[in-house]
C-alpha cells in the first residue's frame, strides 16, 4: 500500500523511480554516467520555488519573502497588534483575514464581534482583504482566490497547504508574519525534500482522507517528513480530481512535514479557470532527472477506507480491522490514551461502544477544510440518498467550506437530499476541527472528516472529568456509517453509484460581502478597539544570568499545542494575552499557571526593587537560592533574571498558534527544555517570544519546584554558544549541559532583546 525508501531516490522522466543504492548498479549495467545528485537535489518543483523567492543568494541558508499572507480571527489580532507595536505602516503583500474560528460569537459577551470589525477596520487602515464570518473557511477562501502555481503564502494556521494548486504553502506562529508585514524575511535552512510517488486508481467508496491517514500512519511516528517538504508527483496524481488532491494535501501537516507541493496538470489549469483566475495555472512537471531525500511511494489501488483512533490522526486502522476485531483495538485505544490522561481524574472507555458485536458511534462531522469540498459532500449525499440516520443519539452535520460550495449544492439539491436525511447543514466554520462546535456528550463517541482528534479537540475537559473522543475519516465512510444509523461501516461497501456532479463556481457572494482593500490602504482610518482586545504585557530584555523555576514536568511522548494552551472556548481569548494565559495548560497540568505566576512575583519585583530584599519580599524562597548563587559566582540578585520553565519529552505536535509559546512568557516563562521539538514552528514561536529553546537529552535531573541556574546566559545567546552549564541550585549544586541548538543572527538577537516587539522597537528607536 504504502512503502518508505530507506534513503534518497532518483525520479527519470517524473515516473520511474530508482533508490539511491540501486542507481550505481544501474548505471553501471548500461554503461552510463551515474546523475550528479546535488544537481538533480535542484530540479525539484520545491527547490525552485524556494529560489525564486530567496534572498539571501544562499540556498543552504534562505530568507525568504512570501507573496501573500492569509489568518483568522483567533490570530490576526495577535499578528496586527505585534506588527503595530512595531512600526506597521501598510500591509505590503496581500493579506487576508478571515473570519471563521470564532464566527458563531456563541461566547464571550460581544468579544468576538470586537474582534472582526477590529479586523475589518484594520484591512481600510493597511490595506487588506477581509472575509466576513461565514462566508468561508481560511483554507477554502485561500483555495478559491488566492493561491497560484509556484507561488508562496504564509499563513498563521497550521494547515495552511495549498500545494495541489502548485503553491507552495507553509503554517506558521503570528509572529512569522509579522516580519513579512514589516518586510522581514522567513529564514530557515534549505528544507530536504521528500517524494511522493502515486500510482493506481482510488477504489470505489475511498476518498482523500483514506489516503491521507495511510500516509500519515505510515510516517508520523518515525519523523520520515519532519520539517521537511513533500512533493508529490506520479501517474497516479493525474488519476485524482483537483479536489481529491487537496484533501490529501491539507492533512500532510499532520506529518509534521513543513510544507507540500504537487504537480500541476490540466485538471489545475481547468481548476484556475472556473475560479475565474486562469492567469493563476503555471504547468509544474518534474524534469528528465530529480533526486529525492527520501521517498514514499503510494499505491492508490491498494488504500481501504481508513479510520484514525482517538486521540492522534496517525493512530490508524483499515475500518475493515476494527470491525474484524473491535475489542483489542478498542482496548488497545484506551491503552494510548491512558498515556495523555494519566494526570487526570476521568474513566475513558470505548469498548462499551460495542453494541452486538458492532461499534456504535454516537456523532458524524464532515467539516472545515478538509472534509468540507463540494466532492465530498456530494458523495456523501450519493451514499445516503434514500436512507435516514435515525432518531437515536447519532447525529451527523455537515459544513461546506464556503458560500460558493454552499450555493452550488442547494442549486443542485444535495443539500435537500441531505436534509431528507435528517443530517443538519451549517455555515463555513473551523469550531469542529477544534473543539467549539458539535461537541458530543461525555463519554461520546465522534467520527468526523475534518483534521485533527487531539484530547480536547472535541471539546473536552478531562479535568472536569468530561470525556469525549474523536476518530477520523473520509466523508463517504461517515455517510455509510450514518446510512447504518451510527454503526461503524466502510463505504467500500457502498453498493450504488456516485453522481459526481459538475461543479459551477459562482463568485458573486464574495464580490458583494468581501471587503478587498488591497494597494487602498487609507491611513486616516481608525483601527476599532473592543473591551476585549488587550495589548501585549511589559517584556524585559535578557540579563547575562538566568535563574529558572521548574513550573511543569510532561513526561508524556509528545505534547500537542492543545495541551500547551487549549483550543474550542479559549479562543474568545485570543485578543487578550493576559485573560488567555489563565488558560495554558489547563488540561494538562493544572497547576501550572498559579507556579509560574509565583515566581513571576520575584522577577516583577526585581524591575522595582532598590535591594535584593525587596526581591526576598516578594518570594520568599528566592532568597537562599540567590544566596548560594552570590556565594558560589558573585551574581548581583538585581541582575539576576527569575523567570518559569516547562519541560516536555517532544513539545509542539499540532497548531500553529503562537500563543503555546506567548501565554508561558506572559507568565514569566523564559525557556523550554527538551528532548526535542516536534515542530519547527513551536521552536520559532519560542524565539519569536524571546524563550530559549533547550535541547536535553538525558534523563531529566530536576522535579517541578527545582531552581536552574545559568551563568552568562545573554553571553552565549549571542556568543553561538551551543551549549551552556546549568546547575540545579540546592545546598549543593548539581551541574548539568543544555545545547541551544541552531539559531540564526537574528533570533539570537531577538532572545537577547525579549521578544519580537522588542527586537522591532529597537530599530525605531
Amino acid at each position: 500500500m504504502i512503502r518508505l525508501f530507506n534513503n534518497g531516490a532518483f525520479v527519470f522522466n517524473g515516473k520511474d523511480v530508482v533508490a539511491e543504492e540501486e542507481i550505481g548498479q544501474l548505471y553501471q549495467k548500461y554503461a552510463k554516467e551515474v546523475p550528479d545528485r546535488e544537481t538533480a537535489k535542484s530540479n525539484t518543483l520545491s527547490f525552485n520555488i524556494l529560489k525564486n523567492h530567496n534572498t539571501s543568494g544562499n540556498m543552504e541558508k534562505l530568507k525568504v519573502k512570501f507573496d501573500k499572507l492569509t489568518s483568522h480571527d483567533i490570530t490576526f489580532v495577535g499578528i496586527i497588534q505585534t506588527a503595530r507595536a512595531s512600526g506597521l505602516d501598510k500591509f505590503p503583500v496581500p493579506y487576508v483575514l478571515t473570519n471563521c474560528h470564532n464566527s458563531l460569537c456563541a461566547v464571550g459577551g460581544t468579544i468576538n464581534e470586537d474582534d472582526h470589525m477590529f479586523g475589518l477596520s484594520c484591512a481600510k487602515k493597511y490595506g487588506g482583504i477581509y472575509v466576513p464570518p461565514h462566508q468561508a473557511v481560511i483554507h477554502q477562501f485561500a483555495r478559491e482566490m488566492l493561491a497560484e502555481s509556484g507561488k508562496m503564502i504564509l499563513g498563521s494556521d497550521s494547515h495552511t497547504r495549498y500545494g495541489a494548486l502548485g503553491t507552495m504553502a507553509i503554517g506558521e506562529g503570528g509572529p512569522e508574519l509579522v516580519k513579512q508585514l514589516l518586510n522581514k524575511t522567513y529564514d530557515i535552512n534549505m528544507p530536504k525534500v521528500v517524494g511522493v510517488h502515486m500510482t493506481g486508481k482510488l477504489r470505489k467508496g475511498v476518498g482523500p482522507q483514506d489516503v491521507a491517514l495511510a500516509i500519515i500512519g505510515k510516517v508520523f511516528a518515525n519523523g520520515y517528513v519532519n520539517n521537511k517538504v513533500m512533493e508529490f508527483f506520479g501517474e497516479g496524481v493525474n488519476s485524482l480530481s483537483v479536489d481529491e488532491r487537496i484533501g490529501i494535501d491539507v492533512m500532510t501537516t499532520e506529518t509534521t512535514c513543513l510544507s507540500s507541493v504537487w504537480i500541476t496538470d490540466g485538471k489545475v489549469k481547468d481548476f484556475y479557470a472556473l475560479h475565474n483566475r486562469p492567469e493563476g495555472f503555471k504547468e509544474m512537471t518534474l524534469p528528465e532527472v530529480v533526486y529525492y531525500d527520501g521517498l514514499i511511494d503510494v499505491d492508490l489501488s491498494e488504500i481501504k477506507p481508513m479510520i484514525a483512533m482517538p486521540f492522534h490522526p496517525s493512530n490508524t486502522y483499515t475500518i475493515d480491522e476494527v470491525n474484524e476485531n473491535p475489542g483489542d483495538i478498542l482496548r488497545e485505544v484506551e491503552k494510548r490514551a491512558a498515556v495523555s490522561l494519566d494526570n487526570n481524574k476521568v474513566s475513558f472507555k470505548l469498548t462499551d461502544k460495542i453494541r452486538n458485536g458492532r461499534i456504535y458511534v454516537d456523532q458524524g462531522v464532515i467539516a472545515g477544510c478538509a472534509g468540507g469540498g463540494f466532492e465530498n459532500i456530494c458523495a456523501a449525499a450519493d451514499i445516503l440518498s434514500g436512507k435516514f440516520i435515525g432518531n437515536d443519539e447519532f447525529s451527523l452535520s455537515v459544513y461546506p467550506a464556503s458560500q460558493p460550495i454552499m450555493m452550488e449544492l442547494v442549486k443542485n439539491g444535495t443539500i435537500a437530499k441531505l436534509m431528507e436525511t435528517g443530517a443538519t447543514i451549517r455555515t463555513a466554520f473551523c469550531g469542529p476541527c477544534f473543539g467549539a462546535g458539535d461537541v458530543p456528550a461525555n463519554n461520546g463517541f465522534s467520527i468526523r472528516h475534518s483534521t485533527r482528534n487531539f484530547p480536547n479537540r472535541e471539546g473536552s475537559k478531562v479535568t472536569n472529568g468530561q470525556i469525549a473522543s474523536v476518530a477520523l475519516m473520509d466523508a463517504r465512510s461517515i455517510a455509510a456509517t450514518a446510512a447504518n444509523k451510527g454503526y461503524l461501516t466502510s463505504a467500500e461497501n457502498f453498493e450504488g453509484s456516485f453522481t459526481k456532479p459538475a461543479y459551477h463556481f459562482d463568485a458573486t457572494i464574495y464580490e458583494n460581502r468581501v471587503y478587498n482593500g488591497w494597494g487602498k490602504a487609507d491611513p486616516k482610518a481608525e483601527v476599532k478597539f473592543g473591551p476585549g482586545i488587550v495589548d501585549w504585557p511589559k517584556m524585559c530584555a535578557l540579563e547575562n544570568d538566568l535563574v529558572l523555576r521548574v513550573a511543569s514536568l510532561i513526561n508524556d511522548p509528545v505534547t500537542t499545542t492543545d495541551e500547551l494552551i487549549p483550543s474550542g472556548e479559549t479562543s474568545s481569548f485570543r485578543s487578550n494575552p493576559l485573560g488567555l494565559a489563565e488558560f495554558t495548560l489547563s488540561r494538562k497540568d493544572p497547576k501550572y499557571v498559579g507556579r509560574a505566576k509565583e515566581i513571576q512575583k520575584a522577577e516583577k519585583a526585581r524591575w522595582e526593587a532598590k535591594s535584593a530584599n525587596d526581591i526576598y519580599e516578594a518570594l520568599a524562597e528566592t532568597r537562599p537560592v540567590m544566596e548560594v548563587l552570590k556565594e558560589r559566582f558573585g551574581i548581583d540578585p538585581l541582575k539576576t533574571e527569575i523567570g518559569s520553565v516547562i519541560y516536555a519529552v517532544k513539545p509542539g505536535d499540532g497548531s500553529a498558534r503562537e500563543q503555546a509559546a506567548s501565554c508561558q512568557k506572559v507568565l514569566g516563562g523564559l525557556a523550554n527544555i527538551a528532548k526535542e521539538y516536534a515542530t519547527k514552528r513551536y521552536r520559532s514561536n519560542l524565539i519569536n517570544w524571546g524563550m530559549i529553546p533547550f535541547i536535553f537529552e538525558d534523563k531529566v535531573p530536576f522535579e517541578i519546584g527545582d531552581y536552574i541556574f545559568i551563568k552568562d546566559i545573554r553571553d552565549a545567546v549571542i556568543n553561538k554558544k551551543s551549549e551552556v552549564k546549568a546547575y540545579i541550585v540546592n545546598k549543593e549544586l548539581k551541574e548539568f549541559t543544555l545545547k541551544i541548538g541552531e539559531l540564526t543572527n537574528d533570533e539570537r538577537d531577538i532572545i537577547a532583546k525579549g521578544c519580537l516587539i522588542n527586537y522591532y522597537r529597537s530599530f525605531n528607536n
